[in-house]
């Protein structure tokens, strides 16, 4: 019911439009976007005003001048009528770098908290039902102390969704996480999403995590916007080319283990409309797993190719050749779209263009495989 609800506001308008101004020494954040999908990813460097932007909206900082609506509701104005609803009466939740768990709470208490302020009819979500969802249950009577980096992001997860939010925001809630815990929390993430329906706002340095995540991306650099779209569109903008991790970019996918590592064999994970090998594989057969493939690591071939020592050789479309910073992304259909890293020659000597039926060719040992087991 949760879920049916949002979705009907969703529907209504722009989950959040603002138009806000706030000024510091040496710095000013004068930025304008409305936001329409159901998870938004604001990407920036460090000092683009990010987290400052994600301050706005939650209400911990109040603008200098503008307007904020979320959700239809107006709770900021600053010309008159003015208007400046504080943090606890705009309905959001919101999930700052590292959590900030109450260190004198367990984990049952920290979950428990928020929900219990609210007043009974806006308790449209519980806190069994988030601790289920992500997995907390042989956590809750543990410190807050005691757990890992990767156990403290679930549990402020966890905190800021049962307060029953109307609008999550997380500042780089993947930061501070090693690679294999971050392809858990992408994907309890993505959970949550699809399970309660709450719409999201997440500030990203790392273009990986804004393709896996984000329906929708805002690029800031010096306090104001460059570029708004679809990630897979913002990640070509030629204005974004000087900020993106390009050597860096990895698609983080979604998958489902078909058979597990054992003993030397790989195990086996489908992506898409293609099965792949990868070492590590843990879990049981049909258990979703987030599945990592650098876009540097995957050769392209016009025709199947034999005698190699790579495991890892299936068919795709391409679909889109795009020359950014020097390189050539390509995108590559297999029922998902992988983004590979191609040099100009390579591309000229191959004669790739847009539609042409192609095979990528991955290492095992280069996939890497992200599961909670």
């Amino acid at each position: 019911m949760a879920q049916g609800a949002r979705a009907r506001r969703d529907e209504r308008g722009p989950l959040v439009s603002f138009d806000v101004v706030k000024s510091y020494p040496g710095f000013r954040l004068e930025c304008k976007a409305d936001f329409t999908s159901g998870v938004t990813a604001i990407f920036g460097k460090s000092g683009s005003g990010k987290t400052t932007l994600l301050n706005c909206l939650s209400g911990i900082e109040r603008p200098d001048d503008g307007r904020i609506e979320i959700l239809g509701r107006r709770v900021y104005a600053g010309a008159s009528p003015a208007t400046h609803l504080p943090p606890e009466r705009r309905r959001v939740g919101y999930l700052v770098q590292g959590g900030s768990l109450f260190p004198h709470m367990s984990v049952a208490r920290n979950i428990a908290y928020g929900h219990e302020l609210l007043r009974p009819e806006r308790r449209t979500v519980s806190p069994g039902e988030v601790i289920e969802l992500l997995e907390l249950t042989g956590l809750l009577d543990r410190p807050v102390g005691g757990l890992s980096g990767g156990e403290a992001q679930r549990v402020g997860l966890a905190r800021a969704l049962a307060t029953c939010p109307d609008l999550l925001l997380l500042d780089e809630p993947l930061s501070a996480l090693d690679a294999p815990m971050r392809g858990v929390i992408i994907r309890y993430l993505k959970t949550a999403r699809a399970e309660l329906g709450i719409p999201m706002v997440i500030v990203s340095h790392s273009l990986s995590e804004v393709l896996a995540l984000a329906d929708e991306a805002l690029v800031l650099s010096g306090g104001r916007a460059l570029a708004q779209g679809p990630p897979a569109k913002v990640l070509i903008d030629p204005s974004v080319g000087a900020l993106a991790d390009y050597p860096d970019l990895e698609n983080l996918l979604d998958g489902e283990i078909v058979r597990p590592a054992a003993g030397h064999r790989p195990g086996r994970v489908r992506i898409g409309e293609a099965t792949v090998e990868a070492p590590d594989v843990r879990g049981r057969p049909g258990d979703e797993v987030t599945v990592s493939i650098g876009a540097a690591d995957v050769i392209v071939a016009t025709a199947r190719p034999t005698g190699l020592s790579a495991r890892n050789v299936f068919g795709a479309s391409l679909t889109e050749l795009h020359p950014v910073e020097g390189r050539i992304l390509a995108y590559c259909d297999v029922g998902v779209s992988i983004v590979v890293e191609l040099t100009q020659d390579a591309v000229a000597d191959l004669g790739l263009r847009e539609g042409s039926d192609v095979y990528l060719i991955v290492k095992t040992n280069s996939i890497k495989v992200f599961s909670p087991a």
